[in-house]
């Protein structure tokens, strides 16, 4: 885990809990395993996003083990407000590493929502909207253990098949303190079915706190339209940030400029060439011919990558 010096950290920390407050619709990076880290963070931060989360990050592993902290979370002071999303089943170990993050993070996240079978194997993501009272139980918990009142705590979930469950499982949520949730609107069984955003737009009648859209959003328009449809305080965006990281600045595809920026901010966070050229093939994949993808998706080095970048396109 790295990051400044602690009290000048807490200089920088901001209340999350203001932009929901602004007036204006709150544009979220979601987290994304493997890609939402700090280079990235820092890209679409320069492209009007509001608010950004840390990949999931298994709350016992980074309790238990420094070297989980050292790989799984990198901040620095420009990384506001940011959340740190965990995947937790107990509320002490919630709670242990909410403290440990709290200094350096703007607040956490609960991950209720992760479909793979990984992780509801082991009690984690998805399987907790069947655990309402497990939810409420470690909200809590963290609530009253982190003496920092701006410090946010959130959960992001999907949603039942009967909606009352979801409904019920946000009002509990609600009623413990939580600060806002994230709807994805599909349910657990769900992939690439369409989202229901009626169903967000009536979890969102029935709760007083910020709901945030979560969802097949690609454009700057369809997060307006979402907002329209569904009401929702905020919305959060993976994909289509991957594809488009200026997407929120209102952009229709990936500016050369936006690569450029990555290029720079990838070098200088010392970005593995992997996740460095991954997200290059994704926010190339609607500027680029089928011809072009397969030179560029084969280079194997950042010398072949910058040198292809220069040729073609003078970045």
């Amino acid at each position: 885990m790295t990051g400044d010096n602690v009290e000048t950290k807490r200089c920088q920390l901001k209340d999350p809990m203001d932009l929901f407050h602004s007036g204006q619709v709150v544009k979220i990076c979601a987290p994304m395993v493997r890609y939402s880290k700090l280079a990235f963070r820092t890209l679409v931060r320069k492209y009007s996003c509001d608010l950004c989360y840390t990949p999931m990050i298994v709350a016992a592993d980074f309790v238990r083990s420094a070297k989980a902290r050292d790989s799984e979370f990198t901040t620095n002071k420009g990384d506001h407000p940011l959340i740190v999303q965990f995947a937790a089943k107990e509320a002490q170990v919630l709670c242990d590493a909410a403290r440990i993050v709290c200094p350096f993070a703007d607040g956490i996240d609960l991950n209720c929502g992760c479909p793979q079978r990984w992780a509801m194997a082991e009690g984690y993501g998805a399987c907790l909207i069947n655990k309402p009272e497990l939810v409420r139980d470690m909200v809590r918990h963290v609530r009253n253990q982190i003496d920092n009142p701006r410090f946010s705590v959130s959960i992001k979930i999907r949603i039942h098949e009967d909606l009352k469950r979801t409904v019920d499982l946000c009002q509990k949520a609600e009623a413990t303190g939580v600060s806002w949730i994230t709807v994805h609107g599909r349910s657990v069984e769900e992939r690439h079915q369409p989202v229901h955003y009626d169903a967000i737009k009536i979890i969102k009648q029935s709760m007083s706190i910020p709901i945030v859209a979560n969802g097949d959003i690609k454009t700057l328009k369809d997060a307006e339209n979402v907002h329209h449809l569904t009401g929702a305080d905020g919305i959060m965006v993976a994909r289509g940030l991957l594809a488009n990281p200026a997407m929120f600045a209102g952009y229709e595809e990936t500016p050369l400029k936006c690569i450029q920026d990555w290029v720079d901010i990838a070098l200088e966070h010392g970005t593995p060439f992997t996740c460095f050229h991954h997200h290059l093939m994704y926010m190339m994949e609607r500027i680029t011919s089928k011809q072009e993808k397969k030179v560029f998706n084969v280079l194997s080095s950042t010398s072949a990558v910058l040198d292809y970048l220069n040729d073609r396109y003078g970045v």
